[in-house]
C-alpha cells in the first residue's frame, strides 16, 4: 500500500460519505490504483436497492474519477488546487458490484490539451472487469 484512506484526504477534498476509495496500491507517473471495499453500511444502499443491494454505477465512474485525481493533485504542480469530472465517454457496466467486493480501480492518463486531462480507467472485482470508460477532468 502506498497511501491509506488518512493520506488520500490528505490530497483530494472529497470525505465521508462521498469519499470513494480507500487506499492506493500503484502511482506512477501516468498510471494509479486503488482500492475500493464495497460495505452494506454505506448510504447509497439505504435506496439502492433496499431489497437488493447493488452499488449504482456512477458511483463506481466517481471512485475511478477519485481515483485518477489523486495522482494528478499529487504532483507538485498540482497541490492545493481541485480537480474537476469535465466528461465520460464510451461507459461500460458489465457486472454488478455488491457490498463486500473489492473494486480495483486502475486509470491511465493518456494525454492533456488545453487544461483537460484524459484517461482510460476500469474497474475490477476479483480480475473481472466490471466497468471501463473514458474520462476526462481539469485541474484548476
Amino acid at each position: 500500500m502506498i497511501l491509506d484512506s488518512n493520506q488520500i484526504q490528505t490530497i483530494i477534498p472529497h470525505r465521508y460519505p462521498f469519499l470513494l476509495v480507500d487506499r492506493i496500491e500503484k502511482m506512477e507517473e501516468d498510471t494509479i490504483i486503488g482500492k475500493k471495499c464495497v460495505s452494506a453500511n454505506e448510504m447509497q444502499f439505504l435506496g439502492h436497492f433496499p431489497q437488493k443491494h447493488v452499488m449504482p454505477g456512477v458511483l463506481i465512474i466517481e471512485a475511478l474519477a477519485q481515483t485518477g485525481c489523486v495522482l494528478l493533485l499529487s504532483k507538485p504542480e498540482n497541490k492545493g488546487k481541485i480537480a474537476y469530472f469535465a466528461g465520460i465517454d464510451k461507459a461500460r457496466f458489465y457486472k454488478q458490484v455488491v457490498p463486500g467486493d473489492t473494486l480495483e480501480l486502475t486509470v491511465v492518463f493518456t494525454k492533456s490539451k488545453a487544461g483537460i486531462c484524459f484517461a482510460d480507467a476500469y474497474a475490477k472485482v476479483e480480475d473481472k472487469i466490471v466497468c471501463k470508460a473514458s474520462i476526462m477532468c481539469g485541474v484548476n
